[in-house]
């Protein structure tokens, strides 16, 4: 048990830690490449820091924990929006002008429709996992193309970011590689003791998932963000969260599928997805609804606290309904 809390903590400190080098040296070569900024901000950082919940998820699903892998994905997008973008907007209020961000975010809710389409039959079969990739795949596509067409708000703040990362490519290549290896060690060391301290308390690997699991693999987003937004970059913040949260849905969700097709517990449709969803409406309406003034869209202190508190009321509601002592 006790050996078991150590390798969640050392597993969680070394995944987020391995994370940010496997992100920092893909942005780094995608950049030497020839990558324009706007695709790196949001396929390389904005999906990169979604590795740590596909490995994580991959592993559950192939250990036969599925609840472990679906309570990841589902609880990372809550812990996105809930936590990171709340504890960020209460920083500094998040200042929307990028055009992509509001293309993508209708994208986003429709997927996140097609995610309550999936689990509302009880079960994540097969052909469920090849949709949700087939999917993925498409609005990469889209997304690739999009960012071929100009320049955006996100691609002017990427390359501000990436002007600070500047590194040989050799070394980039090193941790790019490096920063791999260890997300998949630290994702297995992390999975053996979620799934241990689960049985040892007699809670679901789903309970487990959406709490501790969730928030420690949301922890490179809220890690991005923070220094986004004191970068004054606020649409790579919002940026990484939607492309994050894309990425959860379809490919963490869809590898886990197509790894081991499973059964999905009932409280996850009337609650977590029920919670992921408005929460996903919220900052729709947050951040992109109508301002006068033709003025940019912006989450501001208040509503973070909004998303903050609906967060931390949504984990009490996941604890308590199940006497997880967490």
């Amino acid at each position: 048990m006790l050996l078991a809390g150590v390798a969640i903590v050392f597993g969680l400190a070394l995944l987020i830690w391995s994370a940010d080098r496997f992100i920092e040296g893909a942005a780094v070569t995608a950049r030497h490449f020839g990558m324009s900024p706007l695709l790196i901000g949001m396929l390389i950082i904005g999906f990169g820091t979604s590795a740590p919940e596909m490995v994580v998820s991959a592993f559950a699903a192939a250990q036969g924990n599925p609840g472990l892998a679906l309570g990841n994905a589902f609880g990372s997008n809550t812990a996105n929006i809930g936590m990171v973008l709340g504890i960020t907007a209460l920083i500094a209020p998040i200042t929307v002008q990028s055009n992509v961000l509001r293309r993508e975010m209708p994208i986003l809710i429709a997927v996140t429709l097609l995610a309550g389409w999936v689990v509302y039959d009880g079960f994540v079969s097969g052909w469920n996992a090849l949709i949700l990739l087939a999917v993925f795949f498409a609005v990469m596509g889209w997304s690739i193309k999009q960012g071929l067409n100009g320049e955006d708000a996100l691609g002017l703040e990427t390359e501000a970011d990436l002007s600070t990362r500047d590194m040989p490519i050799a070394r980039a290549m090193m941790w790019l590689f490096v920063g791999l290896f260890l997300l998949i060690a630290s994702s297995r060391l992390l999975v053996w003791g979620a799934v241990d301290i689960a049985e040892a308390f007699g809670v679901s690997d789903l309970v487990i998932g959406l709490t501790v699991v969730a928030i420690g693999t949301s922890l490179p987003e809220l890690a991005s963000a923070i220094a986004a937004i004191r970068k004054n970059e606020h649409d790579l913040a919002l940026g990484n969260i939607i492309g994050s949260n894309l990425f959860n849905t379809l490919a963490v969700v869809g590898i886990a599928g197509a790894i081991h097709p499973f059964a999905v517990a009932p409280e996850v449709l009337t609650r977590d997805y029920l919670v992921m969803g408005l929460l996903t409406l919220a900052v729709l309406v947050f951040a992109f609804r109508v301002k006068k003034a033709k003025r940019p869209g912006r989450i501001n202190r208040l509503e973070g606290g909004v998303l903050l508190v609906a967060y931390l009321g949504y984990l009490a509601w996941v604890v308590f309904a199940n006497n997880a002592p967490i």
